[in-house]
């Protein structure tokens, strides 16, 4: 029997999507100085801090970095955990900027067209990207990300598993796979 667990995305593997979603972000978005990236809460937020760490990196350009909490934003809050809401800081005026959310995983759309509801609130952006570290089908809504790290088609009962070393002392990816009483 195949373990439940399964390592999709060494620290190695993340470090080196990392560098190239920068990249990606840096060619198709030629004037840095309009960019601001917006991570959602919870593992975007680190994800974010680590694409601009990068995008500076390789361009010498410091891009402004967000921090967004779509809690009460969602649609389905009768239907999940009750849970604390985390922290929005916008330190700029989105109006007329290009904005990128970022996100660890991209599942259903819920979240990020939650995200994009919220966004509203801090100016009329000129334009709003979708960057992702993994992209693992299931859309309800049609949103679909600009930047991808990994493409992973998975099962509904299927989860994935982010860690980074801020917050959770590693970088990983994990696939974990339904487990079935025999």
């Amino acid at each position: 029997m195949s373990s439940p667990i399964v390592e999709i995305l060494s620290a190695d593997e993340i470090r080196r999507t990392i560098v190239r979603l920068a990249s990606e972000i840096n060619e198709r978005c030629r004037d840095l100085s309009q960019i601001v990236l917006v991570g959602i809460q919870k593992k975007g937020v680190p994800l974010t801090r680590m694409l601009a760490k990068q995008m500076e990196v390789l361009e010498g350009v410091k891009v402004p970095v967000a921090t967004l909490d779509i809690t009460f934003y969602r649609d389905d809050l009768d239907l999940i955990a009750v849970r604390t809401p985390g922290k929005t800081e916008i330190p700029v005026d989105l109006s007329g900027k290009t904005v990128i959310l970022v996100d660890d995983v991209i599942f259903q759309g819920r979240t990020i067209r939650a995200a994009m509801n919220a966004i509203n609130e801090y100016g009329r952006p000129k334009h709003i990207l979708l960057a992702v570290l993994i992209d693992r089908g299931h859309r309800q809504v049609p949103i679909h990300p600009d930047f991808v790290g990994k493409r992973l088609p998975t099962a509904r009962d299927e989860q994935i598993k982010v860690y980074f070393q801020d917050p959770d002392g590693r970088d990983a990816v994990e696939l974990i796979r339904a487990t079935t009483l025999a």
